[in-house]
């Protein structure tokens, strides 16, 4: 692995750096709001319209959708470009593009859109115009998500859904959702599932939020009672859905942002480390084994960065990262829960308090990270099916 960029990415890289010094306002990339994007809220509430135009700006550039074609407004962007892109906007706290629509939704009507398709649902996601979810969960099928329950029957030139999907993340936001739906239920259970494109606001479909031990309301149940999606909605071939959803485009999945985050955090803990001296949490933890923790949670960030590192490096080569993305990403996730407890035992006692008027660190969010960060080794692919990944096509171990 050659850790130093290229001449042509070294200019990239600065000129990435360039842009945000330039046009980023100072506002979103203040440290309070890092915190406030792991833990669920932030010391002042970010102006929705600064975002938005932010975003506008990376669109202009192609950089909102760095990994999208060209020709469908994205930058088309190599592996390592996209990684770089990813890297200095999260050293440099900027908002970065994402979502289930950039991300996901995107890429796969790119891959699998009929013409009609991509000209319809492509731009509207490059504008902010249309936001989506994803509608694959359910209460019975998390883990084994090919167990999936939720029908898709076909009457004339509609499917009749119905069913129960569960962590749909901002559904209650969501214009459109990508579903995976069983529209044979004879057939084996990988190969009687279809790809939808659902209108979150046809009728029929009820959202019930699931808010977290936080208080936030980011998850939620959804309610398909005979809802009627358009055939022209189909997304691949019926019954092939399963493939469908299992297939990317060549996306950069090296968890580089995380890693970049948990280390900037843990940079934040010892600046105010370094500054508590004398102030009323400092009597409550004590100062050598908080110092020695710190430094294993730095030496930590910096291995999940190198774990990036070898993810980009083998996709540089024509790789696919298999297993290898699933270490990242189960490192990454446990990561961040060692880190918030860390931030927990360097305020002692005074990390139980939520509120900011103490003038306690971090604006009394510390808390509030520790809480978030509890599902993260379940969000995105339990820390259980990475081990199994890990060890079937990592070590080539027998299922058990």
């Amino acid at each position: 692995m050659d850790f130093h960029d290229t001449p042509e990415d070294a200019g990239f890289r600065q000129q990435v750096r360039e842009y945000i010094a330039a046009a980023c306002p100072a506002e979103l990339q203040a440290a309070d709001h890092e915190w406030g994007s792991l833990s669920g809220g932030s010391r002042r509430e970010i102006d929705p319209e600064l975002v938005r135009g932010w975003r506008r700006r990376l669109a202009e550039r192609g950089w909102l959708a760095a990994a999208w074609p060209k020709e469908y407004g994205g930058a088309g962007m190599s592996v390592v470009q996209q990684f770089i892109l990813s890297e200095e906007l999260a050293e440099a706290r900027a908002p970065a593009a994402g979502g289930i629509g950039i991300g996901w939704a995107g890429p796969t009507i790119i891959l699998y859109g009929t013409p009609e398709q991509k000209r319809e649902f492509l731009p509207p996601i490059l504008t902010d115009a249309a936001a989506w979810c994803q509608l694959f969960s359910e209460p019975g099928a998390g883990s084994d998500l090919a167990s999936l329950q939720t029908r898709a029957e076909r009457d004339g030139d509609d499917y009749v859904v119905s069913g129960q999907k569960i962590w749909t993340s901002g559904a209650h936001r969501a214009d459109w959702g990508i579903m995976l739906a069983r529209t044979d239920p004879d057939a084996p259970k990988h190969r009687g599932i279809s790809y939808l494109l659902v209108d979150m606001k046809a009728p029929g479909i009820s959202v019930q939020p699931l808010v977290n031990m936080v208080g936030n309301h980011d998850f939620n149940q959804v309610y398909f009672e005979n809802v009627r999606v358009p055939r022209k909605n189909l997304l691949g071939e019926e019954n092939r859905g399963w493939y469908v959803g299992a297939s990317t485009l060549d996306f950069e999945r090296s968890s580089i942002a995380a890693s970049v985050r948990q280390e900037l955090i843990v940079k934040d803990l010892i600046d105010e480390f370094r500054r508590s001296p004398g102030r009323p949490w400092a009597r409550l933890a004590p100062r050598p084994p908080v110092k020695r923790m710190l430094a294993e949670r730095l030496i930590e960030a910096n291995v999940g960065r190198l774990l990036s590192y070898r993810v980009v490096s083998m996709q540089q080569r024509g790789l696919v990262p298999n297993y290898e993305a699933s270490i990242a990403k189960l490192y990454a996730s446990e990561l961040e829960q060692r880190v918030a407890a860390a931030a927990m035992a360097a305020i002692g006692l005074y990390s139980q308090v939520r509120d900011a008027k103490h003038g306690l660190p971090f604006g009394g969010r510390v808390p509030r990270f520790y809480l978030y960060a509890s599902p993260s080794t379940i969000g995105g692919g339990t820390g259980e099916i990475q081990r199994n990944i890990i060890a079937t096509r990592g070590l080539g171990l027998p299922r058990a």
